[in-house]
């Protein structure tokens, strides 16, 4: 069976050398060592001033919007996962979904605009499969309608814009440690603002408010991690070169592999530097990628549709037209990607997809 990933493990030694460590020391959680460590070693492979270590991705944006104090209405994008948009609702706000740019898969600066009214109190982009925003044009329409910006940056890790990690823009960035994810700490995500002041309150709040042993500074929640996943996350950061590497091999084989086929990928903006954590292909047709489906699957191949459906269609959101998101979703079909695929399984996946387009 290939499926569309496979979680990377280093060596089984180097992470039982952590494990040893932490029986010794006999703390589990609550900022131990192991999480302290990973926070730093994260902040220098980023350059970035402030980054917390959570529990997931889904709870950084829940924070996010609370350390924020987000009300009303937030500017989203319809083509993402549902935890962008379910995050959105879980805090009783209102999701606004503005359409994508076609070719970039990302939301559509040119459209965020018409959708502000009164009401609203943030965007809420997606930097979907790594690639980038047009992170310059959606600040300056937050800055002129004085909007904070949270960026989704959950399948970012590694993604530059202007040479710059993607984490460093917007009033906030989350990402996600999933175990799917290019980099991952089994569950886990981050948070991480440019704001010192921000970032003080985004500590705040993973930590049940915490700002000693018996005070708290504000209302939070439990969204801290453990040793056990930070352990994992620095014995999986050691090998990030790697990881990184053989996303960029798979890539350009792919490219090769699939060229002349009536198959689109989504634009890159010149300043942007995606991780190509995926590999999407866009097909001319749904019925092409229903039928693809089928042949992929049939040689246990199992590639998955990220994202469908498109997230206006949600039965707790208030239903909002945006045919480029419904059209794109129902055409693009996101290829296995893992370290351990091998050149022969990429050679079977290309030839079955070859052979169904004919």
């Amino acid at each position: 069976m290939i499926n569309v990933t496979k979680p990377f493990l280093a060596p089984q030694a180097e992470y039982e050398a952590y494990l040893s460590a932490i029986w010794q020391r006999g703390w589990l959680t609550n900022n131990g060592p192991l999480v302290n460590e990973l926070e730093a070693e994260l902040k220098n492979y980023l350059q970035l001033p402030h980054l917390h270590f959570l529990s997931n991705g889904t709870i950084a944006l829940q924070i996010a919007i609370k350390a924020l104090d987000l009300q009303g209405e937030i500017l989203t994008t319809p083509f993402s996962y549902v935890a962008t948009t379910s995050s959105i609702v879980w805090e009783n706000c209102r999701a606004v979904f503005v359409d994508i740019d076609p070719e970039t898969l990302n939301i559509d600066p040119n459209l965020l605009e018409q959708h502000i009214g009164p009401n609203t109190s943030a965007i809420l982009a997606t930097h979907v499969y790594g690639n980038p925003c047009d992170i310059d044009a959606i600040q300056k329409i937050a800055d002129k309608h004085n909007l904070k910006v949270i960026y989704d940056a959950a399948h970012c890790f590694g993604s530059e814009y202007k040479g710059q990690s993607v984490f460093a823009f917007g009033d906030v960035s989350t990402c996600s440690f999933h175990a799917t994810k290019l980099f991952h700490t089994i569950e886990g995500g981050a948070v991480m603002s440019p704001s010192e002041e921000i970032a003080q309150r985004l500590g705040y709040m993973r930590n049940f408010g915490h700002d000693g042993p018996e005070s708290f500074a504000e209302v939070g929640i439990n969204g801290k991690n453990s040793e056990f996943h930070a352990a994992m996350g620095l014995v999986n950061l050691k090998h990030i070169a790697r990881i990184r590497q053989s996303r960029l091999d798979q890539k350009a084989y792919y490219d090769k592999a699939l060229k002349g086929l009536p198959l689109s990928q989504p634009k890159i903006l010149a300043q942007a530097q995606p991780n190509y954590s995926y590999y999407p292909i866009i097909f001319e047709s749904e019925e092409a990628l229903l039928k693809t489906v089928k042949a992929l699957n049939s040689h246990w191949i199992y590639p998955r549709r990220y994202f469908y459906p498109a997230l206006n269609s949600l039965n707790y959101v208030d239903q909002q037209s945006c045919p480029l998101a419904e059209d794109i979703s129902k055409r693009v079909l996101c290829l296995p990607m893992y370290v351990e695929l091998s050149e022969a399984e990429m050679k079977l996946i290309t030839n079955v997809i070859r052979n169904a387009l004919k």
